[in-house]
């Protein structure tokens, strides 16, 4: 029922929009020639319409390899978004006209001086929308063009009594939803492997979502993701997308077909040649001293993802003075993480920033934040941290804004 309320509210907002825009480009139009307004108009229906069409057409018809219909249906977002930003200052300017009517109409002023709330529109407001909707737009196709792949570095130092001395600056690095078949080349991975190489990390961690739905999305990119240094074992885990639960089995070979699709993405992990954990521990030791690293399979909190991590099982396996927790989705943190204290440093994904956002050092903004309390960088509760990774891919809308493809450095310190 909120499912239908919340597409019918949507709707209304769509239509209420470009009602709005089209009167932002004739009133911004004004003092134009007859033509030109005109010819604005005709431009103004015939982009809409053509967007729409082929943005809900990439919709419709999207395919499990990302091409170029998903960038279709970026402009669609990125025309919406600019939309409902041209409404707002329109609306609020309707807003005023009509309380400066009315309370002229309750002064009882005399026949024919009040004057009509359907004045014209003002042509400095109309203007002013139309460049506060170009922000968003050009933002979003930003993102797009550059943002999908432009990676950057994020280093954390995290200091903690009960680190064992000889892990005193260990070096860690975690990479998260990879979303391979998002990426119509080897190119951008290519880049991202050699940045990651650069870093000379003491240990790799890939925490899930390695596909969008397919195993074989991933397998054209295993040797460039082979490519991963590390002397010590490269550890992954699962993501919602790896299970492939959003694909419709059922005129694809059925459930068989689902579970073979499964095995494919385990043997893949071990193309690569990472260790895929599925609720398990294992320990890494430096000069008798040792380290616990857990991983566990998908498990989320919220409504319709799946719970398929047993952490219980895989604590029980750990026997170290210092654990690492790799689990994808981050509403696991509060929803089980939390009755395990001797867990000192969760690392998860899931989330993406929701590729869109603010994201500097005093404001950190996201549409995702109203899902996910723990949405994006680091949390801290007692003596335990998490880390939420935006991210080295992208899913759905084809890029980035604000919240960047990420690949993030811990450097581990005694306290």
């Amino acid at each position: 029922m909120s499912r239908s309320l919340s597409g019918i509210f949507f709707l209304l907002l769509i239509v209420v929009a470009e009602v709005y825009g089209i009167q932002a480009i004739r009133a911004a139009l004004q003092s134009a020639t007859p033509l030109a307004r005109r010819s604005a108009t005709i431009l103004y229906w015939l982009l809409t319409v053509g967007i729409w069409a082929l943005g809900i057409w990439a919709i419709m018809n999207r395919t499990q390899h990302a091409s170029f219909r998903s960038y279709f249906g970026g402009v669609l977002l990125a025309m919406i978004a600019a939309k409902i930003v041209i409404l707002l200052p329109l609306l609020l300017e309707d807003v005023v006209r009509v309380v400066r009517w009315a309370a002229q109409a309750i002064g009882n002023r005399p026949s024919g001086a009040t004057d009509s709330p359907a004045i014209s529109r003002s042509e400095f407001i109309s203007r002013m929308a139309l460049v506060l909707g170009a922000i968003p737009f050009v933002a979003l196709i930003w993102g797009m063009v550059k943002g999908g792949t432009d990676y950057t570095v994020k280093r954390v130092t995290l200091r903690f009594t009960n680190l064992p001395a000889s892990f005193d600056g260990f070096k860690v690095l975690q990479i998260s939803d990879l979303h391979t078949g998002s990426f119509q080349s080897k190119e951008p991975l290519q880049r991202a492997v050699a940045m990651i190489n650069k870093q000379n990390a003491d240990m790799v961690f890939m925490t899930g979502d390695l596909v969008n739905n397919y195993a074989h999305e991933v397998e054209e990119h295993i040797d460039t993701l082979a490519g991963i240094k590390s002397d010590l074992p490269i550890f992954s885990i699962l993501g919602n997308h790896d299970y492939a639960d959003y694909i419709n089995w059922a005129d694809q070979g059925g459930l068989a077909a689902k579970q073979a699709n499964f095995v494919r993405i385990v043997q893949n992990h071990k193309k690569i040649g990472w260790h895929l954990m599925l609720d398990e521990s294992q320990h890494i030791e430096r000069n008798g001293e040792k380290i616990a690293i857990i991983g566990v399979q998908n498990w989320g909190a919220r409504m319709g993802f799946p719970k398929y991590g047993n952490l219980a099982k895989a604590h029980a396996q750990s026997d170290a003075p210092f654990k690492i927790l790799l689990s994808h989705d981050p509403s696991h943190w509060d929803g089980e993480v939390h009755q395990y204290e001797d867990i000192d440093l969760t690392l998860s994904g899931h989330t993406h920033g929701m590729q869109f956002g603010v994201n500097l050092p005093f404001l950190k903004w996201s549409p995702v934040q109203y899902a996910y309390r723990q949405w994006a960088g680091l949390y801290q509760r007692g003596k335990q941290y998490l880390y939420v990774n935006a991210g080295l891919g992208f899913i759905g809308y084809p890029g980035r804004v604000g919240f960047l493809p990420e690949i993030t450095v811990f450097e581990l310190r005694r306290a």
